[in-house]
């Protein structure tokens, strides 16, 4: 039997089986040890219609909370709060990474629950050592359940990091599953591939290079740069388009005679220079032959060798650069050219290399690649134009 207690002096009243007063602190005292009190189910539309809620009305949300699920919810302060004791972290998962550079990449994550309460912060964040919280770097990218994408700077070049995706809600902060990455190594200006390892080679100017095993040879993965060759003698720098043309004599250039700015792309070489006596690579290093350089483009695949040795990204060649992942580490760079005359062509575009192989006695023998084909190609051209130049070691 249900009984109805009250006090009217007070305007109390009791609803219980006992016959008990109601507690003096409560308006409305409910005792029970069999059943529990109901209160007026709604759905989410219901609840959102009712007129002028009063603050600390109560209704259970149907489909308020968790994938759906009801909560019991409060009218307070102008919004409608989901009540639990049982709120959980939101769940969200992790992109994976890409757009990798020297200092920025790209990921994001899915929310994709709130875990009961309105999620109101998501992003990313990352650090060099596991399980990256927020209290590390991180992005902010907007509130909410979904999928987002996140663009991060300020990393450090040839560095490993870990990232999670976050999001935060009333009942803390959910972390997705870790990634890792590595950003690109900026060496003299230049992505080498971060996940291989290079040596090192200096030339007689003492400029240092990095170099790469492939296959069975080792190379030069930069462009060389000496003015000098091997035995100290200076190889002639030639900027007048008159003499240039007329050279049968070894000779270089810097594309548009500006070694500060192009310095990295190494400097311009007649195919004398690359062929005299005195050596224009290092000691324990030479010029390829024209085979040498097929031994690397055939073990690469010829129709995808230049897609495996170009540079990444857009830093030196231009967009699109076409099949570029550098999963070989050559780094091939688009240095570009020197005419008959001395002007300058190609540069970002093409790259043009040397090899000590003859063609006929006005021409040498020539590799090339192009910002947007995967093909490496091999050609003949005059022996005063100014090509780039890359050493293999002595085997």
């Amino acid at each position: 039997m249900i009984l109805l207690t009250s006090n009217f002096a007070f305007s109390q009243m009791g609803i219980n089986t006992d016959g008990s007063s109601p507690d003096g602190s409560a308006m409305l005292d409910v005792k029970s040890k069999s059943k529990g009190l109901l209160p007026p189910r709604m759905t989410r539309a219901e609840v959102n219609a009712i007129v002028n809620p009063a603050d600390g009305l109560i209704v259970y949300c149907t489909d308020c909370g968790q994938a759906g699920t009801g909560a019991l919810s409060m009218f307070i302060a102008g919004s409608w709060i989901r009540l639990a004791t049982s709120f959980m972290e939101p769940t969200v998962t992790t992109t994976a990474v890409s757009s990798v550079t020297q200092a920025s990449a790209k990921s994001g994550g899915n929310v994709t629950s709130d875990g009961g309460a309105t999620v109101t912060s998501r992003g990313v964040c990352w650090g060099t050592s596991s399980n990256p919280t927020i209290t590390s770097s991180k992005t902010t990218d907007g509130a909410g359940n979904g999928s987002f994408i996140s663009n991060f700077l300020g990393l450090n070049a040839n560095t490993a990091y870990y990232l999670r995706a976050y999001a935060t809600n009333s009942a803390g902060t959910g972390y997705g599953n870790q990634v890792t990455f590595k950003t690109l190594a900026n060496v003299n200006g230049v992505n080498f591939n971060p996940d291989l390892t290079y040596g090192t080679i200096n030339d007689i100017d003492g400029n240092l290079y990095q170099t790469i095993t492939i296959g069975n040879q080792t190379w030069m993965a930069e462009n060389l740069k000496t003015t000098r060759y091997r035995n100290g003698d200076p190889i002639p720098n030639i900027t007048d388009g008159t003499s240039w043309q007329g050279l049968t004599t070894g000779a270089y250039v810097w594309y548009n005679n500006n070694q500060e700015t192009y310095k990295s792309t190494g400097a311009l070489y007649n195919w004398y220079a690359v062929t005299d006596v005195r050596n224009l690579a290092p000691a324990g290093w030479h010029v390829p032959t024209d085979a040498e350089w097929s031994t690397l483009t055939t073990l690469l695949g010829e129709s995808v060798a230049s897609g495996k040795m170009k540079e990444t990204g857009t830093t030196h060649w231009t967009t699109p650069n076409t099949g570029a992942t550098n999963e070989s580490g050559f780094t091939a760079l688009p240095g570009g050219y020197s005419n008959y005359n001395c002007t300058f062509s190609d540069l970002g575009t093409y790259g043009w290399w040397w090899t000590s192989s003859e063609f006929s006695s006005t021409e040498g023998v020539n590799r090339y690649m192009n910002y947007n084909l995967s093909r490496a190609y091999r050609s003949a051209n005059n022996k005063v134009i100014g090509f780039s130049v890359r050493c293999v070691r002595d085997e």
